[in-house]
C-alpha cells in the first residue's frame, strides 16, 4: 500500500498480530501464522471484483506485535488491553493468530465497547471445556470464556469431547454435517442470523475450513466448508448485522506450500471489503 494509506493516525482499520502458540495441543507452529498471513497479504490485488472496491484506501494500520507469553492469562490480558486501546480510537480491530486462546482478550475488549455483542465462532471444534490440561485459558475453552461475557453462535462444528455435549447449546449451534451435507440448502444460515444479536464479532478458526481447502493448521478435522460456502454466509452476516471485529486464528504455516497463509490473507481482506463496503 501506499504509504499515506497506512498510518495510525488515519487509519480506519488495525490488524493486530499475536504470535502465540503455548497451548496448542497438536501440530505447533500457530505463533508463524500472522507473520505467514502478512506476508502473504503483499501479493494480494488490492481490487476486490466481488464488492468492486478497494478497501485499502480506508488506511490500514499493521500495529507491533502482542509477544506477552509469560502465562496465558497475561496473554489474554494484554490483547485485551491493545485492542481496547484501537477500539477507543475508534478505529475497527482484526486479530491475525495465533492459537485460538487470543481470541479471549479481542472479545473482552469488544464487549465492554458494544452492547448486545454476540460472538459467531467459525470452527471445526466446539471449544468449550472449561479446563484443559490444567488452565482454563486453553485453546479448547476459548468458547467457555467467551460465553462469560457475551452470547455466541457456533458455526461449521464436527469435533468435540463427549464431555462438551452438555456444553455445547445445540439450538446455537450448526453442525458440518448439516451445512455441507445438504450445500443447496441455505435455511441453516437464515437460522443462524436470526440467532445473532445486531453487533457481531466474528472469530474465525481455519480449521473450519476443510484440510484440502487449508491444510496448515494445527488440528485439522475432515469434513470441512468450502472457501464459497464460508464467504456467502460471511457476506450474508456483514449485510444483516453489525459486524464490529473479528479474528483470523490457528493458521501453522507449511513450509513448502504458502496456499492457507494467501487463504488467510485474502480472508481477511475480503472480511474487511464485506464490512466497509456493504455492511
Amino acid at each position: 500500500m501506499p504509504a499515506r494509506f497506512s498510518q495510525p493516525e488515519t487509519a480506519a482499520i488495525a490488524i493486530i498480530p499475536v504470535p502465540y502458540d503455548s497451548t496448542s495441543t497438536w501440530m505447533k507452529g500457530a505463533d508463524k501464522g500472522p507473520r505467514a498471513m502478512l506476508e502473504a497479504s503483499t501479493h494480494l490485488e488490492p481490487y476486490d471484483i466481488e464488492t468492486d472496491s478497494e478497501v485499502y484506501r480506508r488506511g490500514i494500520f499493521i500495529d507491533k506485535p502482542v509477544t506477552e507469553a509469560s502465562s496465558p492469562a497475561d496473554m489474554v490480558e494484554a490483547v485485551r488491553t491493545r485492542i481496547k486501546r484501537h477500539l477507543n480510537a475508534g478505529r475497527f480491530a482484526v486479530v491475525a493468530g495465533g492459537e485460538h486462546s487470543v481470541s479471549i482478550g479481542s472479545v473482552q475488549a469488544h464487549a465492554e465497547k458494544f452492547r448486545d455483542l454476540t460472538v459467531l465462532q467459525l470452527d471445526a471444534h466446539a471449544d468449550c471445556r472449561q479446563t484443559l490440561y490444567g488452565s482454563k485459558y486453553n485453546h479448547g475453552c476459548v468458547m467457555a470464556r467467551i460465553n462469560e461475557v457475551c452470547s455466541s453462535v457456533q458455526v461449521g462444528i464436527r469435533s468435540m469431547h463427549a464431555s462438551e455435549k452438555q456444553l455445547v447449546n445445540q439450538k446455537r449451534t450448526f453442525f458440518a454435517d448439516e451445512i455441507c451435507a445438504r450445500p443447496g440448502d441455505g435455511r441453516w444460515m437464515k437460522k443462524a442470523i436470526a440467532l445473532l444479536s445486531r453487533n457481531v464479532y466474528i472469530t474465525v478458526d481455519l480449521d473450519v475450513f476443510d484440510p484440502s481447502v487449508v491444510p496448515a493448521t494445527g488440528t485439522p478435522e475432515p469434513g470441512g466448508m468450502q472457501w464459497y460456502q464460508v464467504l456467502k454466509f460471511l457476506r450474508y452476516v456483514a449485510t444483516k448485522r453489525n459486524m464490529v471485529g473479528f479474528d483470523v486464528v490457528e493458521l501453522c504455516p507449511m513450509k513448502d506450500s504458502k496456499t492457507s497463509d494467501f487463504l488467510a490473507a485474502k480472508l481477511i481482506y475480503k472480511m474487511l471489503s464485506y464490512k466497509f463496503m456493504l455492511g
